[in-house]
């Protein structure tokens, strides 16, 4: 018989016991825990009676400013991806060419059209993702 066995046997062979003492510690656990969130420079309340529990917890600066998750974040340099910053360096370029919408350089005003209705789609689309951010 290998000791692998053994072992199993002797597990199997042993009794089981019920255990007295989680039950004696039950009774002894605080009957009320109570969260609270602070802000700013709030501090955290002492419990009311010997059998609470106070959980504080920092909520930020202020309870009415809008969470992370909803605010509105702008693309900056450090945020955008290289494509994006090339087409901004063509759209710079681009002025007085023809099809740029620009007083300078020679047809310069037949871009202006398209400008329009490329800036009314990318409206459209911003505020598409800001109603789907909103729950």
């Amino acid at each position: 018989m290998s000791f692998v066995s053994f072992s199993l046997l002797a597990l199997m062979m042993m009794p089981v016991q019920d255990v007295p003492a989680q039950n004696a510690a039950n009774q002894d656990a605080p009957t009320r825990i109570r969260n609270v969130i602070l802000y700013g420079d709030e501090s955290c309340p002492p419990p009311q009676s010997d059998d609470e529990i106070v959980v504080c917890a920092k909520g930020g600066d202020s309870p009415y400013r809008i969470p992370e998750a909803f605010r509105e974040r702008s693309q900056t340099g450090a945020s955008s991806s290289w494509v994006r910053r090339v087409e901004v360096v063509e759209d710079v370029n681009r002025a007085g060419l023809p099809g740029s919408c620009s007083p300078i350089g020679m047809g310069g005003q037949s871009g202006c059209t398209r400008a329009q209705l490329q800036q009314w789609a990318q409206e459209r689309l911003d505020e598409e993702q800001r109603q789907s951010a909103i729950p």
